[in-house]
Protein backbone atom coordinates (compact mmCIF):
# COMPACT_ATOMS: atom_id res chain seq x y z
CA UNK A 1 0.00 0.00 0.00
CA UNK A 2 2.92 2.36 0.70
CA UNK A 3 4.26 1.86 -2.83
CA UNK A 4 0.88 2.72 -4.27
CA UNK A 5 0.57 5.85 -2.20
CA UNK A 6 4.07 6.89 -3.27
CA UNK A 7 2.89 6.87 -6.87
CA UNK A 8 4.24 3.50 -8.06
CA UNK A 9 1.32 3.08 -10.42
CA UNK A 10 1.98 2.53 -14.11
CA UNK A 11 -0.14 3.70 -16.98
CA UNK A 12 0.31 0.35 -18.71
CA UNK A 13 -1.21 -1.70 -15.91
CA UNK A 14 -3.90 0.87 -15.23
CA UNK A 15 -5.00 0.60 -18.86
CA UNK A 16 -5.06 -3.19 -18.58
CA UNK A 17 -7.32 -2.97 -15.55
CA UNK A 18 -9.68 -0.53 -17.25
CA UNK A 19 -9.84 -2.82 -20.28
CA UNK A 20 -10.80 -5.87 -18.23
CA UNK A 21 -13.35 -3.86 -16.27
CA UNK A 22 -14.93 -2.76 -19.52
CA UNK A 23 -15.61 -6.34 -20.57
CA UNK A 24 -16.95 -7.16 -17.11
CA UNK A 25 -19.32 -4.20 -17.01
CA UNK A 26 -20.40 -4.68 -20.61
CA UNK A 27 -21.57 -8.18 -19.69
CA UNK A 28 -22.99 -7.23 -16.30
CA UNK A 29 -25.02 -4.33 -17.62
CA UNK A 30 -26.27 -6.29 -20.61
CA UNK A 31 -27.71 -8.87 -18.21
CA UNK A 32 -29.05 -6.16 -15.91
CA UNK A 33 -30.92 -4.67 -18.86
CA UNK A 34 -32.24 -8.12 -19.70
CA UNK A 35 -33.61 -8.48 -16.17
CA UNK A 36 -34.55 -4.90 -15.32
CA UNK A 37 -38.26 -5.81 -15.12
CA UNK A 38 -37.69 -9.12 -13.38
CA UNK A 39 -38.91 -8.90 -9.75
CA UNK A 40 -35.80 -10.77 -8.59
CA UNK A 41 -33.69 -7.79 -9.70
CA UNK A 42 -35.85 -4.76 -10.55
CA UNK A 43 -35.78 -3.17 -7.05
CA UNK A 44 -32.04 -2.49 -7.43
CA UNK A 45 -32.12 -1.28 -11.03
CA UNK A 46 -30.27 2.07 -10.92
CA UNK A 47 -28.77 2.61 -14.39
CA UNK A 48 -28.32 6.39 -14.12
CA UNK A 49 -26.68 6.20 -10.74
CA UNK A 50 -24.48 3.13 -11.11
CA UNK A 51 -23.82 1.87 -14.63
CA UNK A 52 -20.15 2.09 -15.58
CA UNK A 53 -19.94 0.92 -19.20
CA UNK A 54 -20.32 4.37 -20.76
CA UNK A 55 -17.80 5.85 -18.31
CA UNK A 56 -15.28 3.14 -19.15
CA UNK A 57 -15.76 3.80 -22.85
CA UNK A 58 -14.81 7.44 -22.22
CA UNK A 59 -11.72 6.41 -20.28
CA UNK A 60 -10.60 3.86 -22.86
CA UNK A 61 -10.98 6.32 -25.70
CA UNK A 62 -8.85 8.78 -23.73
CA UNK A 63 -6.10 6.19 -23.15
CA UNK A 64 -6.19 4.26 -26.44
CA UNK A 65 -7.71 6.68 -28.93
CA UNK A 66 -10.75 6.36 -31.26
CA UNK A 67 -9.85 2.77 -32.22
CA UNK A 68 -9.74 1.58 -28.61
CA UNK A 69 -12.08 -1.36 -29.19
CA UNK A 70 -9.49 -2.97 -31.46
CA UNK A 71 -6.66 -2.43 -28.99
CA UNK A 72 -7.92 -3.51 -25.58
CA UNK A 73 -6.99 -7.01 -24.35
CA UNK A 74 -9.37 -9.51 -22.78
CA UNK A 75 -7.37 -12.09 -20.77
CA UNK A 76 -8.76 -15.55 -20.07
CA UNK A 77 -9.77 -14.83 -16.47
CA UNK A 78 -11.76 -11.84 -17.67
CA UNK A 79 -13.45 -14.04 -20.28
CA UNK A 80 -14.34 -16.53 -17.55
CA UNK A 81 -15.93 -13.73 -15.50
CA UNK A 82 -17.91 -12.55 -18.53
CA UNK A 83 -19.11 -16.09 -19.22
CA UNK A 84 -20.37 -16.44 -15.65
CA UNK A 85 -22.22 -13.13 -15.81
CA UNK A 86 -24.04 -14.13 -18.99
CA UNK A 87 -24.93 -17.52 -17.52
CA UNK A 88 -26.36 -15.94 -14.38
CA UNK A 89 -28.30 -13.30 -16.25
CA UNK A 90 -29.84 -15.79 -18.67
CA UNK A 91 -30.26 -18.90 -16.52
CA UNK A 92 -30.26 -17.82 -12.85
CA UNK A 93 -31.23 -14.13 -12.76
CA UNK A 94 -31.90 -14.17 -9.03
CA UNK A 95 -28.13 -14.46 -8.55
CA UNK A 96 -27.43 -11.29 -10.52
CA UNK A 97 -27.94 -9.25 -7.36
CA UNK A 98 -24.73 -10.74 -5.91
CA UNK A 99 -22.64 -9.56 -8.85
CA UNK A 100 -24.24 -6.12 -9.00
CA UNK A 101 -23.79 -5.56 -5.27
CA UNK A 102 -20.19 -6.77 -5.22
CA UNK A 103 -19.12 -4.57 -8.13
CA UNK A 104 -21.14 -1.39 -7.70
CA UNK A 105 -21.01 -0.93 -3.96
CA UNK A 106 -17.33 -1.74 -4.03
CA UNK A 107 -16.86 1.00 -6.61
CA UNK A 108 -18.86 3.45 -4.55
CA UNK A 109 -16.94 2.59 -1.40
CA UNK A 110 -13.49 3.33 -2.77
CA UNK A 111 -14.01 5.25 -5.98
CA UNK A 112 -13.12 8.74 -4.79
CA UNK A 113 -10.01 7.64 -2.91
CA UNK A 114 -8.73 5.63 -5.85
CA UNK A 115 -9.53 8.47 -8.23
CA UNK A 116 -7.31 10.88 -6.30
CA UNK A 117 -4.46 8.38 -6.03
CA UNK A 118 -4.59 7.48 -9.73
CA UNK A 119 -4.87 11.09 -10.79
CA UNK A 120 -1.77 12.05 -8.84
CA UNK A 121 0.28 8.95 -9.64
CA UNK A 122 -0.46 8.98 -13.37
CA UNK A 123 -0.46 12.79 -13.63
CA UNK A 124 -3.88 12.78 -15.24
CA UNK A 125 -5.73 16.06 -15.93
CA UNK A 126 -7.45 17.66 -12.96
CA UNK A 127 -10.48 18.01 -15.23
CA UNK A 128 -11.05 14.26 -14.85
CA UNK A 129 -10.10 12.78 -18.23
CA UNK A 130 -9.29 9.10 -17.89
CA UNK A 131 -11.09 8.82 -14.55
CA UNK A 132 -14.76 8.75 -15.51
CA UNK A 133 -15.06 5.23 -14.11
CA UNK A 134 -14.55 6.55 -10.58
CA UNK A 135 -17.04 9.40 -10.93
CA UNK A 136 -20.70 8.89 -9.97
CA UNK A 137 -22.31 12.13 -11.06
CA UNK A 138 -25.81 11.03 -10.10
CA UNK A 139 -24.93 9.91 -6.57
CA UNK A 140 -24.74 12.92 -4.28
CA UNK A 141 -24.01 10.88 -1.15
CA UNK A 142 -22.40 7.46 -1.43
CA UNK A 143 -23.35 6.60 2.14
CA UNK A 144 -27.04 7.42 1.69
CA UNK A 145 -27.20 5.69 -1.66
CA UNK A 146 -25.68 2.51 -0.26
CA UNK A 147 -28.30 2.55 2.47
CA UNK A 148 -31.02 2.89 -0.17
CA UNK A 149 -29.51 0.10 -2.24
CA UNK A 150 -29.37 -2.28 0.71
CA UNK A 151 -32.93 -1.41 1.66
CA UNK A 152 -34.12 -2.13 -1.86
CA UNK A 153 -32.16 -5.36 -1.94
CA UNK A 154 -33.71 -6.51 1.32
CA UNK A 155 -37.13 -5.82 -0.15
CA UNK A 156 -36.66 -8.56 -2.75
CA UNK A 157 -38.78 -11.52 -1.69
CA UNK A 158 -36.83 -14.75 -1.41
CA UNK A 159 -36.66 -17.82 0.77
CA UNK A 160 -33.72 -19.01 2.85
CA UNK A 161 -32.44 -21.28 0.09
CA UNK A 162 -32.36 -18.38 -2.37
CA UNK A 163 -30.51 -16.18 0.13
CA UNK A 164 -27.90 -18.88 0.59
CA UNK A 165 -27.46 -19.21 -3.15
CA UNK A 166 -26.92 -15.45 -3.42
CA UNK A 167 -24.30 -15.61 -0.68
CA UNK A 168 -22.49 -18.40 -2.50
CA UNK A 169 -22.67 -16.44 -5.74
CA UNK A 170 -21.20 -13.40 -3.98
CA UNK A 171 -18.24 -15.57 -3.04
CA UNK A 172 -17.95 -16.65 -6.66
CA UNK A 173 -18.04 -13.02 -7.81
CA UNK A 174 -15.32 -12.17 -5.32
CA UNK A 175 -13.07 -15.01 -6.51
CA UNK A 176 -13.67 -14.12 -10.15
CA UNK A 177 -12.47 -10.58 -9.42
CA UNK A 178 -9.38 -11.88 -7.66
CA UNK A 179 -8.53 -14.17 -10.58
CA UNK A 180 -8.87 -11.29 -13.04
CA UNK A 181 -6.39 -9.12 -11.14
CA UNK A 182 -4.01 -11.99 -10.44
CA UNK A 183 -3.77 -12.68 -14.16
CA UNK A 184 -3.32 -9.00 -15.01
CA UNK A 185 -0.44 -8.79 -12.54
CA UNK A 186 1.22 -11.86 -14.07
CA UNK A 187 0.78 -10.56 -17.62
CA UNK A 188 2.12 -7.14 -16.74
CA UNK A 189 5.12 -8.62 -14.95
CA UNK A 190 5.92 -10.90 -17.87
CA UNK A 191 5.84 -7.97 -20.25
CA UNK A 192 8.08 -5.91 -18.01
CA UNK A 193 10.57 -8.76 -17.69
CA UNK A 194 10.76 -9.03 -21.47
CA UNK A 195 11.64 -5.37 -21.64
CA UNK A 196 8.53 -4.49 -23.62
CA UNK A 197 7.15 -1.97 -21.15
CA UNK A 198 10.13 0.19 -20.20
CA UNK A 199 8.04 3.32 -20.19
CA UNK A 200 5.32 1.81 -18.04
CA UNK A 201 5.73 1.12 -14.35
CA UNK A 202 3.72 -1.20 -12.02
CA UNK A 203 0.02 -0.41 -11.58
CA UNK A 204 -3.34 0.22 -10.11
CA UNK A 205 -5.91 -2.47 -9.38
CA UNK A 206 -9.61 -2.50 -8.88
CA UNK A 207 -10.48 -4.68 -5.96
CA UNK A 208 -8.45 -6.87 -3.79
CA UNK A 209 -9.09 -9.30 -1.06
CA UNK A 210 -8.91 -8.79 2.64
CA UNK A 211 -9.20 -12.46 3.55
CA UNK A 212 -6.18 -14.16 5.06
CA UNK A 213 -6.29 -17.06 2.61
CA UNK A 214 -6.62 -14.84 -0.44
CA UNK A 215 -3.76 -12.62 0.67
CA UNK A 216 -1.47 -15.61 1.05
CA UNK A 217 -2.46 -16.94 -2.36
CA UNK A 218 -1.63 -13.67 -4.07
CA UNK A 219 1.77 -13.33 -2.43
CA UNK A 220 2.69 -16.92 -3.15
CA UNK A 221 1.88 -16.68 -6.82
CA UNK A 222 3.86 -13.47 -7.23
CA UNK A 223 6.92 -15.01 -5.66
CA UNK A 224 6.69 -17.91 -8.09
CA UNK A 225 6.72 -15.53 -11.04
CA UNK A 226 9.61 -13.56 -9.63
CA UNK A 227 7.66 -10.45 -8.75
CA UNK A 228 8.57 -8.42 -5.72
CA UNK A 229 5.85 -8.59 -3.09
CA UNK A 230 6.28 -4.85 -2.62
CA UNK A 231 4.26 -4.34 -5.78
CA UNK A 232 1.39 -6.45 -4.48
CA UNK A 233 0.07 -3.48 -2.53
CA UNK A 234 -1.58 -2.18 -5.68
CA UNK A 235 -3.80 -5.25 -5.75
CA UNK A 236 -4.43 -5.39 -2.03
CA UNK A 237 -6.05 -1.98 -2.21
CA UNK A 238 -8.60 -2.99 -4.81
CA UNK A 239 -9.39 -6.39 -3.35
CA UNK A 240 -10.02 -4.96 0.10
CA UNK A 241 -12.88 -2.96 -1.40
CA UNK A 242 -14.41 -6.04 -3.00
CA UNK A 243 -13.91 -7.94 0.23
CA UNK A 244 -15.73 -5.26 2.18
CA UNK A 245 -18.65 -5.45 -0.22
CA UNK A 246 -18.74 -9.22 0.15
CA UNK A 247 -18.69 -9.02 3.94
CA UNK A 248 -21.46 -6.43 3.86
CA UNK A 249 -23.54 -8.65 1.60
CA UNK A 250 -23.11 -11.56 3.98
CA UNK A 251 -24.16 -9.39 6.91
CA UNK A 252 -27.36 -8.46 5.11
CA UNK A 253 -28.48 -12.03 4.59
CA UNK A 254 -27.26 -13.82 7.68
CA UNK A 255 -30.10 -13.51 10.13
Amino acid sequence: MRNFQKGLVSLHEFKMVMSSLYFVYEALEAEIERNKDNPVFSPIYFPLELHRKDALEQDLEYFYGPQWRKKIPCPQSTKNYVTRLHHVGQKEPELLVAHAYTRYLGDLSGGQVLKKIAQKALQLPVTGEGLAFFTFDNVSSATKFKQLYRSRMNSIEMNVAAKNRILNEAKTAFLLNVKVFEELQILSTAKSQEGLAKSDIPTLRSRTQNTANGDVQLKTEYRQTGVSTKNNSTFIRWTVIVGCALVALAALYIS
